[in-house]
């Protein structure tokens, strides 16, 4: 086959037009030019394309057909070039993000629709999990940088940046004898079973002596809809509405918790790239909105992946 895809810019443009000479004027070409390369195309495919019988320019049912062929192998070849000028200009082909199931789902889902716009020819890769397997992740070069709570130290090999925090709460069933308190003291929380985030290494505030222990929040939000204790979340976990029971949050000053602090990492000697800065740095931004109380309010979140 010795087609070209200027040939077959020039048998779409022809069909659009419904002539030889409009599509010379469109394609800024000779009208002889635009018809021999038309001939030339169909006897390179041994076909007609259009009937020459009529007086515009009429396609054959085989040119009806190949049309829509032409016109997906021009928009195929229109994609490559957008891609290779892509990498051209230094924007990478790939990237794995590994995010914290529990991080507020409202960022992150602007986040992704602004990168679809923003870099259209990126392959995009997203690992989801609790905080330390999303560290895990970038640890074994399965993601390039992981935005997640911070869940203590960072082994030396890791790069690391605070990028923000979320505010947390108490939060129980509605039917919770903690639930019927307008506030609730230390002195109450020890008579019920707490719900605690596990993790290597780190201390986790504790109040009650009856502790159970498991390392996704959400998966603790799912034992505290099931009656089974109380615990400590983020609010954007709490306040979820897929629970087989709502949460509600228990007013309890005494404890003065402090917001959980939000970090980007990635391993240390890896550059990030443009692509990288502007993800971590519109992610920052984004984060900052949904924890303004009138945006917290507001916001619906939800984790990523499902839960059953």
């Amino acid at each position: 086959m010795q087609w070209t895809l200027d040939q077959l810019r020039q048998f779409v443009a022809t069909a659009d037009s419904g002539s030889f000479s409009a599509a010379a004027r469109r394609l800024g070409k000779a009208q002889s030019a635009v018809s021999t390369a038309i001939g030339l195309l169909e006897a390179d495919l041994g076909l007609d394309l259009f009937d020459r019988s009529r007086r515009n320019a009429q396609l054959t049912d085989a040119g009806q057909l190949l049309l829509l062929e032409a016109r997906e192998l021009l928009r195929q070849a229109e994609a490559l070039n957008n891609r290779a000028q892509s990498l051209s200009s230094g924007s990478e082909a790939k990237l794995t993000l590994a995010l914290d199931e529990a991080l507020p789902y409202a960022a992150i889902s602007t986040l992704l629709r602004e990168m679809s716009v923003r870099f259209p020819d990126l392959e995009l890769t997203l690992l989801n999990g609790t905080a330390t397997e999303v560290a895990l992740f970038v640890d074994q070069e399965k993601a390039h940088i992981a935005f997640h709570f911070v869940r203590g130290a960072l082994p030396a090999h890791f790069e690391q940046r605070h990028i923000g925090a979320v505010p947390q709460g108490v939060f129980v069933t509605n039917d919770h004898p903690l639930a019927r308190l307008e506030v609730a003291q230390r002195k109450d929380l020890v008579k019920y079973r707490q719900l605690v985030m596990h993790a290597e290494d780190v201390h986790e505030a504790t109040y009650s002596p009856k502790l159970w222990r498991s390392d996704s929040f959400y998966s603790i939000a799912e034992m505290v809809a099931d009656d089974l204790g109380w615990a400590i979340l983020p609010v954007n976990v709490g306040t979820d509405d897929a629970y087989d029971k709502p949460l509600q949050q228990v007013l309890c000053p005494s404890l003065a918790l402090s917001q959980l602090s939000v970090r980007v990492l990635w391993r240390q000697g890896w550059q990030p790239t443009p692509t990288v800065q502007w993800v971590q740095a519109r992610y920052t931004e984004l984060l900052g909105q949904v924890q303004t109380p009138d945006a917290a309010a507001s916001t619906t979140t939800r984790p990523i992946q499902g839960r059953s």
